[in-house]
C-alpha cells in the first residue's frame, strides 16, 4: 500500500511539473500583453513634462504658490501677519549658490577664457561671466 501511494505521489509530483512548465513556456504571450489596455505598466505612465523644461518649472511654481497662500490664508484666520507670496516664491526657487559652487564656476570661466585665448579671441570678464553664469542657473533649475 505504501509503495503504491509514493508511486501515486511521484507521479502527480510530477505530471504537476510538467504541467506548470507547460503553462509558463505558453504563458509568454500574455506577459508580453500584460498592462496593456485598462492596466499601465510603470514604464508606460506619463510622469508629466520633462524635468527642467519649462512646463515642470511652471508646474513647480503652481504648487509651491498655492502652498504658499494656503499657509497665509492659515496665518490669517490665526489673526498672524501674512508674507509676501512672490517674494518668498523667488525666494524658494532661487538657486542656492555656496562657495563651492562659486569656485567650480570661476574655474569653468577660467578654462573657457583659456580655450577663448588659444583660439585668439579675447577673455571675458570672469566676475561678469560668473553672475552670468549663476543668473543663467537660476532659469534652468
Amino acid at each position: 500500500m505504501q509503495s503504491t501511494f509514493a508511486t501515486v505521489l511521484w507521479v502527480v509530483c510530477g505530471g504537476g511539473i510538467v504541467v506548470g512548465f507547460v503553462a509558463l513556456v505558453s504563458s509568454g504571450k500574455a506577459w508580453e500583453d500584460y498592462g496593456k489596455n485598462r492596466l499601465l505598466l510603470d514604464s508606460e505612465v506619463s510622469r508629466g513634462p520633462a524635468a527642467g523644461s519649462a512646463a515642470a518649472l511652471l508646474e513647480r511654481d503652481t504648487e509651491i504658490r498655492e502652498l504658499l497662500e494656503a499657509r497665509n490664508e492659515r496665518h490669517r484666520r490665526r489673526g498672524e501677519p501674512t508674507i509676501d507670496v512672490e517674494a518668498e516664491l523667488r525666494r524658494l526657487t532661487a538657486p542656492q549658490i555656496d562657495a563651492e559652487l562659486r569656485a567650480e564656476i570661476r574655474d569653468l570661466v577660467i578654462a573657457r577664457n583659456a580655450r577663448r585665448a588659444r583660439t585668439g579671441k579675447p577673455p571675458l570678464d570672469v566676475e561678469t561671466e560668473i553672475e552670468r553664469e549663476i543668473a543663467g542657473l537660476s532659469h534652468k533649475s
